[in-house]
């Protein structure tokens, strides 16, 4: 019997050690994952699948040197208007090191005529912390207190942004924490506070193509960056102009023009025929400009058969030559568009060229396909039999291109939001200075910003 009892006394004893333990162990894990003002878990998220386009808040937004938009989210990072989330710490490892694959809480790229030490650089906030790149690597010395490098700026910040003169009157990096907005000179250090009365509260502040967006939710308002006005029809959807998603919700057939108008998305593909209508491709989505009429569908519902995402095209003598994935598509105009017999055609048969095609256009009453890959543009005589690739000659402006097409004011060359006219093919390769930049959204398609 006494032996029965120490039995049953030890067995109690290890089991409300083990339940102690047990409870210290969790206790512990949870003070391993702490959450920031922002409600944010800094524990590790490798094996999230993040998808932008079902909707999300993004913690910051910048652009890097080359205008490529980065959005942050948690650990995470999309590169660009479309495209699989990454992890951070595969472009920025340093972030990972010193917070252990938290999320960022304010980025921007510096702009400023003041300090050329710090042009182009991207800096990142992260708690209490900044660290500043350029190219991609870490600046000796970094990261540093927030204190340190900006004087005046509270900790766990919300959002930041650039604006450079003449935008601002100085070079000025203004940040957001809660209701409070605070203009940094970059001159003189000094901060002065602001009151953006009837704008939301940011997560995440960006400028692009010289305006200024405050990104809230899964929407965003473009505001004044000196007195935080909204002006026009805000908020707006951000999966709508910032990134290249299938249709997603019930939108009205106006909603889908003025996304395809002012989207900053950048187009894969753009045409002009003989009659000036105007036909331009983003993703699942066309625009058609006839005259002064909008039009915008899915590209399925107009042309079923190549259902997204064109890479290139090209009109002549009232057919759409449209080139997807090493293939042609040749639509005859109409309602409805009609493709011929016997295409799909593979690109090689058609027009004499292997692999991915950039840009194609036909000038009016010309016979002679310009297809550009890379820097090199082709000439294809259409008339002749069969189709030869012809060297024309190199492009020296520019390192890549979207998309080109040509019209009565000659050859506009299209590079994410912006635009060039040239005279001639020729005169892409025989230019040595850049002609006048011009907006995709307010100069071709008449957009208010």
């Amino acid at each position: 019997m006494r032996l029965l009892v120490q039995t049953l006394t030890l067995c109690l004893a290890l089991s409300l050690s083990f339940a102690v333990a047990t409870h210290h162990q969790e206790g512990h894990a949870q003070k391993e994952k702490p959450h920031d003002d922002k409600g944010h878990s800094h524990e590790s998220h490798h094996g999230a699948q993040l998808d932008r386009c079902e909707g999300m808040e993004f913690d910051a937004v910048a652009v890097n040197e080359e205008g490529v938009p980065y959005f942050f989210k948690g650990d995470h990072l999309f590169k660009g208007f479309h495209g699989k989330a990454e992890l951070s710490n595969a472009t920025f490892p340093e972030l990972d090191d010193h917070h252990h694959l938290g999320h960022v809480d304010a980025a921007f790229r510096m702009h400023s005529e003041d300090s050329p030490d710090h042009h182009d650089h991207q800096f990142f906030f992260l708690d209490n912390k900044v660290f500043s790149y350029y190219k991609h690597k870490l600046e000796k010395g970094y990261p540093k207190d927030i204190s340190e490098v900006f004087p005046g700026i509270p900790n766990h910040l919300d959002a930041a942004v650039e604006c450079p003169k003449p935008e601002c009157p100085d070079d000025t990096i203004i940040f957001f924490k809660d209701n409070d907005i605070y203009h940094f000179n970059m001159k003189t250090k000094k901060v002065d506070e602001k009151e953006f009365k009837g704008m939301p509260n940011c997560t995440g502040a960006f400028r692009y193509m010289e305006h200024y967006y405050c990104f809230h939710g899964l929407q965003f308002s473009k505001f004044d960056p000196m007195t935080g006005e909204v002006h026009g029809k805000y908020p707006k959807e951000t999966r709508d102009y910032f990134m290249r998603c299938s249709h997603f919700g019930k939108k009205n057939v106006d909603d889908h023009t003025e996304r395809e108008q002012c989207s900053r998305v950048h187009l894969d593909a753009i045409t002009s025929d003989d009659d000036g209508n105007v036909y331009a491709f983003r993703g699942h989505h066309f625009l058609s400009i006839t005259g002064d009429k909008f039009h915008s569908g899915t590209i399925e519902s107009a042309f079923k058969e190549l259902h997204s995402e064109v890479d290139a095209v090209f009109s002549y003598e009232g057919h759409l030559y449209m080139i997807k994935d090493g293939n042609v598509f040749v639509y005859k105009v109409g309602e409805p568009h009609t493709l011929l017999e016997g295409y799909p055609k593979p690109l090689k048969e058609v027009l004499g060229i292997d692999g991915h095609v950039d840009a194609a256009f036909v000038c009016a009453d010309k016979h002679m396909v310009h297809v550009i890959k890379g820097q090199t543009i082709y000439d294809v005589d259409l008339k002749a039999t069969p189709h030869v690739p012809v060297k024309e000659g190199t492009i020296t402006l520019f390192k890549r291109i979207d998309t080109a097409m040509c019209g009565p004011k000659g050859v506009t060359v299209i590079i994410g939001n912006h635009y060039y006219n040239f005279e001639s093919p020729m005169m892409i390769i025989a230019a040595r200075a850049l002609p006048k930049q011009h907006r995709v959204s307010q100069g071709l398609f008449g957009c208010d910003h």
